[in-house]
């Protein structure tokens, strides 16, 4: 630890700069898991909340439940400092909103296809 005024190096305990008698303000160490850097900025991690909520309704529900509670722990785990555990639930919010939306894009493709594909037979036969 450094005098902030002259540059003396200090002792851990000091509280007086010995060189030009300035009081020395002890840091407080940063905390277990601080969960925000040097800006004290929360990192941008994506919830991916509004695709899943939107994939469970119209697409595959159960992709989508699953995406919604993924999606749910992020903000938690941000607020306990968890960023690699945020950047992880949002990961897996995400693959799971976009299993939900190609699953459901193809069952909604093969129902429309066994619905208008009989049409056509049978109005081609007619």
């Amino acid at each position: 630890m450094f005098c902030k005024h002259c540059g003396q190096q200090l002792a851990d305990n000091a509280t007086f700069c010995g060189q030009c008698g300035t009081p020395v303000v002890q840091q407080a160490p940063a905390a277990y898991g601080a969960p925000y850097g040097a800006a004290g900025q929360p990192p941008n991690v994506p919830t991916h909340l509004v695709g899943a909520i939107l994939t469970t309704i119209f697409c595959c529900q159960i992709a989508g439940i699953v995406s919604i509670v993924y999606a749910a722990q992020v903000n938690g785990k941000l607020a306990k400092g968890d960023v690699a555990g945020a950047m992880a639930s949002s990961k897996s919010a995400s693959t799971w909103m976009w299993i939900g939306v190609i699953v459901g894009g193809l069952i909604n493709i093969v129902a429309v296809a066994a619905t208008v594909i009989p049409a056509i037979i049978a109005a081609s036969a007619e």
